[in-house]
């Protein structure tokens, strides 16, 4: 994946619920009506922030199953580190994601937290 865009990433790093969600989702896999739940946040809110991320590879989404039978989309931050540099007069960013995991990985995690 290309790196996103300086203003991109700028912008979602300055958006005060971007932030929260990347917070809430280091590490662990939520589902967008638990973030909406834990950031106080409408669920338009949580999803276009998460929309945003995801595009810009900053979040990844599973599917977890429910105990009901039923799917849910949950996500992940994989954004590990961020970095600006300033050169000849342009900036630069470079975005560290955490690469060394894949789809699989995430759902193989996610059925084994399962009951």
């Amino acid at each position: 994946m290309t790196d996103p865009g300086f203003e991109t990433v700028v912008a979602l790093l300055d958006d005060e619920y971007a932030r929260a969600v990347l917070a809430a989702t280091d590490g662990r896999a939520r589902s967008a009506t638990e973030l909406a739940a834990t950031l106080d946040a409408s669920k338009q809110t949580v999803y276009r922030r998460l929309e945003r991320l995801r595009e810009a590879g900053l979040v990844a989404e599973a599917t977890r199953p429910r105990s009901d039978g039923h799917h849910e989309t949950v996500y992940t931050a994989t954004l590990e580190r961020v970095s600006v540099e300033l050169r000849e007069g342009e900036f630069a960013v470079e975005v560290e994601t955490d690469g060394e995991r894949d789809a699989a990985d995430t759902l193989t995690d996610l059925w084994r937290r399962f009951p």
